[in-house]
């Protein structure tokens, strides 16, 4: 997975394969929370100390949600380490200080975990 970058700058096609089926998973963890009444705001929303995968909004409740897709319900939520939870965590803050008049929204960092031929499960507060 180190070189997964030719010098060309092309992705392996690997990574390719890796890419395409997370966005399919955060398209379905949308879907899903468009069901649940949430709006998203954005997707793969870049900051400077990383990415966030779905930005929500339900009434006053925003949330931060990273979308993991495994073969099983337990490897998703086990593949998310420390680091990466925190990383979520600083791009939130990051967001949040562009966007003032969501300061007030009670926050959550919530995991949407995609399993194939399942209902994706929405964790609230799983980060």
């Amino acid at each position: 997975m180190a070189n997964e970058t030719a010098r060309d700058g092309r992705w392996s096609e690997a990574r390719r394969e890796r890419n395409r089926r997370g966005q399919l998973s955060e398209s379905v963890a949308a879907w899903m929370l468009r069901l649940k009444g949430y709006r998203i705001l954005g997707r793969r929303v870049k900051t400077a100390v990383g990415e966030i995968d779905l930005v929500a909004v339900r009434g006053k409740r925003l949330v931060f949600v990273e979308v993991k897709q495994r073969q099983t319900f337990e490897g998703a939520e086990a593949s998310i380490p420390d680091r990466q939870r925190e990383r979520v965590r600083r791009a939130a803050q990051l967001w949040i200080g562009k966007r003032p008049h969501y300061q007030c929204h009670e926050q959550g960092f919530d995991l949407v975990l995609v399993v194939p031929r399942r209902w994706p499960r929405h964790v609230l507060n799983g980060l």
